[in-house]
């Protein structure tokens, strides 16, 4: 890796939003790539979705009932927010805030419409998206994880559907067939962001 490009402190501090379907793997990828980039950390979302076995308040989430969240969207607290099977998620400004003016770059796992939210908005961002390399593998890495109902399943695939032509809004877009590969693929692109001037 080229250390220098991680570390200058003249450089303005970057947003990366990272994206796919539910079950290509991006959380995984982020994990993966973190250890590389000393300055580069994950901005906690908030959700209204119930939290699972082993998930904190403000480590995974920020978990919020649908009234918090209501007042922070009304206060105009979220840098995106979405409605993503029958729950809320958003990203708050606050978040992005205090990541950056600790010196550091932000790195945000979004769903698609939340993703392509901050690409509409005022804030330069560098985009990727991560899919399987098909819709059986996809299926069985949502079956494997165990967290979902059967049909929720169903609906996370059927959105995976409906989302197969995203990947046109996204600078970059990495295939998770082969998951050192892929964050192998995913390190060199954050690290050729940072080396690059900052557009926008």
């Amino acid at each position: 890796m080229n250390a220098a490009a991680d570390t200058s402190s003249s450089r303005a501090r970057r947003v990366f939003v990272v994206s796919g379907p539910s079950g290509a793997g991006k959380g995984t990828l982020i994990r993966g790539v973190m250890k590389y980039f000393p300055s580069l950390d994950v901005a906690i979302s908030a959700t209204t979705r119930a939290s699972r076995p082993g998930e904190v308040n403000g480590r995974e989430y920020w978990f919020l009932t649908d009234e918090e969240f209501d007042a922070h969207l009304a206060a105009g607290d979220f840098l995106e927010h979405v409605d993503f099977a029958g729950n809320r998620y958003g990203t708050l400004l606050s978040e992005i805030d205090r990541l950056h003016e600790t010196g550091r770059h932000v790195i945000l796992e979004l769903e698609l419409h939340g993703a392509l939210t901050v690409e509409e908005g005022s804030m330069a961002s560098t985009l990727v998206w991560i899919e399987s390399p098909d819709f059986e593998e996809l299926e069985r890495r949502l079956r494997s994880r165990a967290s979902d109902t059967s049909e929720e399943i169903e609906r996370r695939m059927a959105v995976a559907r409906e989302q197969v032509d995203a990947k046109r809004h996204f600078q970059y877009v990495v295939v998770n067939d082969d998951q050192t590969r892929a964050i192998a693929e995913l390190q060199a692109i954050i690290e050729r962001e940072l080396a690059s001037p900052l557009v926008g």
